[in-house]
């Protein structure tokens, strides 16, 4: 097939490290954002958030406010009732307000919107709000939450999106959103038996996804229909959930998304917009909502958790038997934490071929901001505590760590702790790579003075979350161009790019010749959502069948105007010779759901539970300074499976950023709460890595394997090389100067801290 201007060999389209297609609208400041965006007579809204972690509404005053010049109206969860008679929303639970009701959950919540002509005179109507407050007992800690008789919600409201969630309708009395459970073999009789007996709990801190662009939201709502503009990384499902808060049917909402700075999951499901809707209807004019950086730490953060972990061995130093117990702080609302918990949770076993398995995985309601999807869903937190775990247990017995890993790993054809047969996981490859490059069989200088250096190794397994359902459209106009159509959001991970390659690829002409179109609900067809490192795998299946059907479609087109088999007529020769001028449009669609089998209720199990899994490795040097506890990382490196690379270059610069982006979780990134105030809100604070932190030597490499069932043999690497990081540095750090930290992140005083402490001299003695 040729596009009329240009032709392209067959297979010629896949591993090209082709520059990403909206480069140059991004470099030439042309992109344009939500945060950017105007609409004629458009308003703006600033929020008036809770004071107290947990209290009753006694009174809130507005009547400063409304005379501020310039404001239009000053909302309050009575006011959006009036337009949204229960304005309840979230993927898993409908339990988030769009306005605090009745009660505040959290330090943040927002209790009040002002609308007005510009953001300087909302803000200034803002401060002016006041409320009252019973203060109600709050619980902060995940543990705790379980059995406090402090409840953050009276009952729980499932969603009807998850049909596993129904059974929970109307219980009450509870912090437990989500209780999912995995057993394989008998794990306390393997566990009584075994000849060494382990047992740890590590802990994860509350940090923040931090995308460069904060949260905004246009809403311009007509009786007729309403358009939403805004930052998003699910725009099906915002307008699904859209569509269920208003009791319309799906066509009567629009959901744009322009380029988005980056989401990391924080940008799923609805966040602002059904608060932009509500103020769009209120004042029936378009409303912005446009969080600062600060409120971005009131919005949606990363999941804390703590993690117990037992693991029973045979005398040859074989894994016989683990129990796992994990502890989801999912805040004051669900978002989507209840499907963290159970889609992490069926890993959190780790990596190894372990005859008897128990685990546990809570979602927890506590006192503080909610927690969401995160780059990794959850993963990195459970390979923190394993492959920590892994290591403290090898040098109990005096055991090299690699060895005792190989020993027990579990590989390609074994079969997982949920019984699905591992195919297409490259897991000791992945390892031998790392090793390789890490030159692990050669001696290490541990150095001998004030700065010790020590090397670690970790490596983890993850599914991809499943069953979920993308749907993508390729046209052939006529004149031979290409636009594909799907909904996958490109928020910097180059997904425009590799759809436009394997349209590019079946179609055989050059991908840079293929347009996407922009995401518009209207216009692009459903996608679950950008997230869990599924798009390549699954929208990429989706945009091939779309290409194949076109392809087929154009060769019925040549059998009816009697074109020879094996013709290679020109497209737009083809079309003129079917209508007689330049007309007409071939349309493929395709759809792809994987297959899937539930769980077993009652253990967990299940024949299919990923359609693929994702591989990781790290390898980290570290040199720590024993005076003051100070970190330098010499060398990090990052080895992934992801089947083979449509873009090796897009790969390489996911590898670095994941990696990256989890180095801050390990070594800097808090929240820091006092009495449920987030008390380092702003970016002068909350410390993330900077230029001089990076690795002296940092390596983001795949191995060679192919994804049977992926889309030209690829599948996802958005998230897989967050997993071992931390673990990864830790375990150097013990290596280097014989200290076991259990609790992110490593910072310099928790590493000081510990050497002091391992020395007898603890630090409240200096």
């Amino acid at each position: 097939m040729t596009d009329g201007h240009t032709t392209a060999k067959a297979g010629s389209q896949i591993g090209r490290s082709l520059p990403r297609t909206e480069s140059r609208d991004k470099v030439t400041g042309r992109a344009e954002y939500v945060h950017t965006m105007r609409l004629p007579g458009m308003l703006v809204a600033k929020l008036f958030r809770s004071t107290v972690p947990h209290g009753r509404i006694a009174s809130i005053d507005v009547r400063a406010a409304k005379q501020v010049p310039g404001v239009l109206h000053v909302v309050t969860i009575d006011d959006v009732k009036q337009v949204i008679p229960h304005p309840y929303y979230g993927p898993a639970f409908h339990d988030q307000p769009i306005l605090a009701d009745g009660k505040v959950r959290f330090v943040g919540e927002p209790v009040a919107a002002v609308i007005a002509v510009n953001p300087h005179v909302a803000e200034e109507a803002m401060q002016l709000i006041t409320a009252e407050y019973e203060e109600l007992p709050a619980v902060f800690d995940e543990v705790e939450a379980l059995t406090s008789k402090t409840y953050v919600h009276d009952e729980l409201q499932p969603a009807a999106t998850f049909a596993d969630l129904k059974h929970l309708k109307g219980v009450k009395d509870t912090n437990l959103a989500l209780a999912y459970k995995l057993r394989r073999g008998d794990f306390d009789q393997a566990y009584a038996a075994a000849t060494h007996k382990f047992e740890h709990e590590f802990r994860t801190q509350k940090a923040l996804h931090l995308p460069f662009e904060p949260h905004a939201t246009i809403a311009d709502y007509k009786d007729t229909g309403v358009t939403l503009y805004t930052a998003s990384q699910g725009p099906s499902f915002v307008r699904t959930e859209i569509a269920r808060l208003l009791g319309w049917p799906e066509n009567r909402v629009r959901v744009k998304v322009p380029y988005l700075g980056a989401g990391y999951g924080g940008k799923l499901y609805i966040k602002l917009e059904a608060l932009a809707l509500a103020l769009s209807m209120i004042a029936r004019k378009p409303v912005k909502v446009a969080l600062t950086m600060e409120e971005m730490f009131y919005q949606i953060t990363k999941h804390p958790c703590t993690f117990r972990i037992k693991s029973g061995l045979d005398k040859d130093g074989r894994i016989v038997a683990r129990k796992c117990e994990v502890y989801w702080n999912g805040g004051a609302y669900a978002d989507i934490g209840p499907r963290v918990t159970q889609k992490a949770g069926l890993t959190a076993s780790g990596p190894y071929d372990i005859d008897h398995v128990s685990i546990d995985s809570l979602a927890i309601y506590t006192n503080v901001t909610p927690a969401g999807a995160l780059r990794g869903f959850g993963v990195p937190q459970l390979v923190w505590a394993y492959e920590s775990h892994t290591d403290m247990m090898a040098r109990a017995l005096d055991l090299d760590p690699v060895a005792f890993r190989r020993k027990n790993l579990m590989r390609d054809g074994g079969q997982h702790t949920t019984s699905q047969v591992l195919k297409d996981a490259a897991v000791e490859k992945v390892m031998d790579a790392v090793l390789d490059r890490m030159s692990w069989s050669k001696p290490f200088d541990k150095g001998a003075s004030v700065v010790r250096r020590g090397r670690g190794f970790a490596i983890a397994i993850k599914a991809v979350t499943t069953p979920t359902t993308s749907v993508a459209i390729v046209n052939i106009a006529a004149d031979g161009s290409v636009t594909v159509y799907c909904s996958t959001i490109d928020m910097g991970q180059g997904s425009n790019t590799v759809m436009a390659q394997i349209a590019g690829e079946v179609l055989n002409i050059p991908a840079e010749s293929v347009k996407m179109a922009p995401c518009d609900t209207d216009v692009t067809p459903y996608d679950m959502g950008t997230l869990g490192s599924r798009s390549t795998f699954h929208m990429g299946h989706a945009v091939r069948l779309a290409a194949q059907d076109a392809l087929a479609k154009l060769a019925q087109l040549k059998r009816d105007v009697g074109e020879p088999e094996g013709s290679n007529i020109p497209i737009a020769d083809l079309f003129k010779k079917r209508y007689g001028m330049q007309a007409g449009n071939v349309i493929g669609s395709g759809v792809y759901k994987p297959d899937y089998v539930s769980p077993d209720p009652e253990t967990g199990l299940t024949p299919n539970v990923t359609p693929f899994w994702m591989v990781s490795g790290v390898g980290a040097e570290v040199a720590v300074d024993t005076q003051t506890g100070h970190v330098v990382i010499e060398k990090l490196i990052n080895i992934i499976d992801c089947g083979k690379a449509i873009n090796p270059k897009l790969v390489e610069t996911q590898i670095s950023g994941a990696a990256l982006m989890h180095l801050g979780f390990a070594m800097f990134e808090k929240m820091h709460f006092d009495g449920g105030q987030v008390t380092n809100a702003s970016l002068a604070d909350y410390k993330i890595p900077g230029i001089r932190d990076l690795p002296g030597t940092m390596e983001n490499l795949t191995v060679d394997t192919i994804q049977n069932n992926g889309p030209f043999g690829a599948k996802g690497v958005g998230e897989v090389a967050t997993f071992c990081v931390a673990p990864a540095i830790a375990n150097a750090i013990d290596d280097a100067v014989g200290v076991r930290l259990t609790e992110l992140p490593l910072n310099p005083e928790t590493v000081f801290r510990a050497i002091r402490a391992k020395a007898g001299r603890p630090l409240e003695e200096a």
